[in-house]
Formats: C-alpha cells, structure tokens, sequence
C-alpha cells in the first residue's frame, strides 16, 4: 500500500500550521481516507495521554480527533518540555529519556531522528496518508544542522511541504519570499505551495499581491484561509487570552496565575469559553484580583512556579481569598503547590530540596523519577456523584491526613486528590476535569455558580474541527492539491 505524504511548515511561531494540519485530517477523514497526523519533534508543555500509555504534545492529540484516532506516540514520537529557559525534559515514543540543555540535545539529535523514523515508517505502512507538521520556521539558520523539525526531516523522507504565513501579523509577503530565499536549492524544490492564513477583508485587494508572489517565487498559492472568530482548538503551547463570542452576564468570576512554567492550561478552557463565566489569566504584571474561584493549573517546575505566586503575592491573595470564603481548585502541579510542602530530592525540577507549599491542603508531595501517565474515569466526590474523564501526567507522590477526602473515585478503584475539610479547597491530579459537562456544572456549584447553563466541551470541539475543515475546504485549490493528497478533487 502506498502512503501520501504532506508537510505544512511555518513561516513563524503560531502561523497556522497545527491548524491546517487539523483542517486537512478532518477533511481526507470525511472523504474516507485512513489519515494520521505526525509531527516529529514538538516543544510544548501541553500534553495528552497516548492509548499506548505515553505522552504527545496537545495539539497531535487535536489533529488526532481530526482523524477520529485515539492518540499514538507515533503521532509525536519526540517532545521536548522545557523545565528552564535552558534546559528541557527529552521524552522519546512517549516517554522520558534525559533531562538536556540545548547543547546536549543538538548532540542528541541523531538518536532522536532515529526515533522520528521508526514511527515514520510505522504510519507510512499503516495509513493512506500522513499530515506532517512542522516546528517554528524552517529559516532558522542556527537550528539547521541535524534539523530533525523541518526541512531535516522532509528531506530524510522526501516530503512535499507547504508554507503557510499568518498575514494578519503583518509582512505576510517579506515573510514568505524570505522564507523560501532562505532555504537550499533542494528545500526549495520541494516546497509545492504557499498557504496565507487568517484573511479579514476583501479578497480583490490581496490579488494583486497573491499574482507578484507566485511571479516572484515560481510557486502557487494554494489557498487564502479566512480568519475565523471564536475558533476553539486546544492551544500547542501559548495561553489562548482572545476574548469569546457569546458571553451573558456573569454568574461567576474565575482567575487564574500564569506563571512562568504553567503546563496543560487547555485544561481550563471550558471556564474560561463558558458563556456564563467571567474568567481571566492574571499574569505577572497584574495584583491578584478579588474572584469567586482561583484556579491553580498545572506546572513543569512545580517549586520554582511556587517562588513565583510567593513572588508575586499570590500566597497572602489567597489566604485572604479562603478567609472570606472563596473556593480554590488546584489541578496536578497546582494540587501539589496547595499542599505543606513539595520535596525534589532527586533535583527533577531543578536543584534537588523542598520548598513550603499554600498549606491549604494537608498534604505534602514528593517528586519522584517514575512519571504516572494514564487515562482516567470515574466520579468527583461532590453532589450527586458527576461523572468525570480526564488524563494523569505527573511525577509528584501525595500523602498526609488530608487524602482523607478524596476528590475523585476513579474507576479502577482508586481514590484521587483532596477536598479540604472546610469544603473550600479542591486538589486532583485529573486533568480534564472540566471538560465533562456534567463534572464542569458540578463543580461550578460547588463554587458558589448555581442553575449554570451546561456546555458540552467535547461537542463543542468537534463543532469547531468541523466548521475548521469547511472553511479550509471552501479555501484551498484541490486540483493543485490532488496530485499529493488521496481522496479526490472537491
């Protein structure tokens, strides 16, 4: 069986590629062919639990729902997370291998490629097609010895690649003809098409410059993708601060810190896209505000995102925030951060040491090198037993008197997390928890919200793949497009 392949590569940062990617699995899937996603190295603190039992970064675990997979640890067979501005946790098909400065890991590299091809050549066999997406911008000059993200790759394997520029930053063109300068004669070869991504206005004002392009280059324009409003798709790594469509009057305000090495913080997204929710990220620049409910997301450097809240007066907010009876939920590394005290005595995270916690758990965690990765169900120990599903991705091990309340009955059988004697502090190591719309109201009552209008998180995802798909689809030339992708012409 032969596999189509196709690599979107990315002017910068956030230009589109996670996205079109997503797009183009859930169109081939609507047009009945076996599609996988594949990024080969993706640096990213938001993760997802694999059906193998490994870790990937969000957004392979999104373009995987695109599929209509379960996600795979060969959709994302290299992940690097950062735990320091210089140093990154190295995990390989899923699962931790090093801890590694930028230095050893570019020696790293080839150990790492190997690891890239393996899964490569395991979708390629398995699947019609694979939907490859790149990292950052093929340009970076520093970053192209033994480029394993990028051009390294789909050179490796001879790919086609298109490259998509977000026109609404601004220098959409500089960006593209720049890009391409930039690249060798074979990267350049190999390059079938450019994507404009994010157009707000009238198309007839662009052409002229979408003709100067493919005149300039030698390369078509595939497509001008629109800018859509109030698209929900699980951010790749940067906190989604856009405002929402939809908002009612508030029954509930809800922050959230984001400091430095917050990971997971998708999981509060459905707080933040409900309609009767008023929620925000509070960053470094900004008091602690007066609210219903702080939520304490997860983290990759648990003691050092402590220092931080201490730093920015997070700790003296929210004693003054229970004091007057407000609620607080801490989810993985911020479950950890409510506890006495969170012990690195291997240095995991950092120089090896305790470091006191909020104390408004009584529990202490211990980080340890065996990394819990699972998927999980069960029930929140709230009213009314609701149903929950989430995900486990942490080193830490919790004890102490307080575990006496669980917050979460899993289905196995085990019991997770912590609800504070006084009922105002809620602790798990669940992420997820708010994406039940059953879990998500409930937990909302129980901070004070009543009669909240239920949303159905997962529905609403699926909503927004789809209506991503039908404007990619309506978008992009698929005669120029046929001779690479399998599933007919539109």
């Amino acid at each position: 069986m032969s596999c189509s392949s196709l690599m979107v590569q990315g002017t910068t940062s956030d230009a589109g590629k996670s996205t079109l990617v997503a797009a183009l699995c859930r169109i081939l899937k609507r047009r009945g062919v076996r599609v996988a996603p594949f990024k080969p190295q993706n640096m990213a603190l938001n993760s997802a639990v694999t059906v193998d039992g490994g870790e990937i970064g969000r957004a392979q675990a999104l373009q995987a729902l695109a599929c209509g997979l379960p996600p795979h640890t060969d959709f994302n067979p290299v992940l690097l997370k950062p735990t320091t501005d210089k140093k990154a946790q190295v995990i390989i098909h899923g699962r931790v291998a090093s801890d590694l400065d930028a230095k050893a890991y570019h020696a790293y590299k080839p150990r790492a490629m190997g690891a890239v091809l393996e899964s490569w050549g395991r979708l390629t066999a398995a699947y019609e097609a694979v939907l490859v997406e790149g990292a950052g911008s093929p340009a970076e000059i520093n970053l192209r010895d033994r480029d394993i993200a990028n051009m390294g790759f789909a050179e490796a394997v001879d790919c086609p690649v298109i490259i998509v520029a977000d026109i609404d930053r601004g220098g959409v063109f500089a960006h593209l003809v720049g890009t391409l300068e930039l690249l060798s004669a074979s990267e350049q070869g190999r390059v079938v098409g450019f994507v404009i991504n994010r157009f707000r206005g009238d198309i007839a004002l662009l052409e002229p410059g979408l003709d100067w392009l493919e005149e300039r280059t030698g390369k078509p324009v595939l497509g001008v993708l629109p800018y859509l409003h109030g698209l929900l798709l699980d951010a790749e790594d940067a906190i989604a601060t856009a405002a929402v469509d939809g908002k009612k009057a508030p029954k509930l305000k809800v922050v959230a810190p984001a400091y430095p090495r917050v990971s997971n913080h998708n999981d509060l997204d459905p707080l933040r896209l409900h309609p009767e929710v008023d929620f925000r990220w509070i960053g470094p620049g900004e008091a602690p505000p007066a609210a219903d409910l702080i939520v304490l997301p997860g983290s990759k450097a648990v003691r050092a995102d402590l220092d931080w809240l201490r730093d920015k007066g997070w700790d003296k907010a929210i004693e003054k925030h229970l004091r007057y009876g407000g609620k607080v939920i801490g989810l993985c590394g911020g479950y950890q951060m409510l506890g006495r005290q969170v012990h690195d005595p291997l240095g995991l995270e950092g120089r090896p040491g305790s470091t006191p916690g909020l104390a408004a758990l009584d529990v202490a965690t211990t980080l340890e090198s065996d990394k819990q990765l699972r998927n999980v169900s069960g029930h929140l120990a709230l009213p009314g037993r609701p149903a929950m599903t989430g995900y486990e991705i942490h080193l830490g091990v919790t004890d102490g008197d307080g575990l006496a309340q669980a917050a979460v009955e899993l289905a196995d059988g085990r019991r997770d997390g912590a609800i504070s004697t006084d009922n105002q502090v809620f602790g798990t190591y669940c992420h997820g928890v708010f994406d039940h719309p059953e879990a998500l109201s409930a937990l909302l009552a129980w901070a004070g919200m009543q009669e909240s209008e239920q949303v159905d998180f997962a529905a609403r995802r699926e909503a927004d793949l789809d209506r991503l798909a039908d404007a990619v689809e309506a978008a992009l030339d698929w005669e120029k497009l046929a001779p690479i992708l399998p599933g007919g012409v539109a």
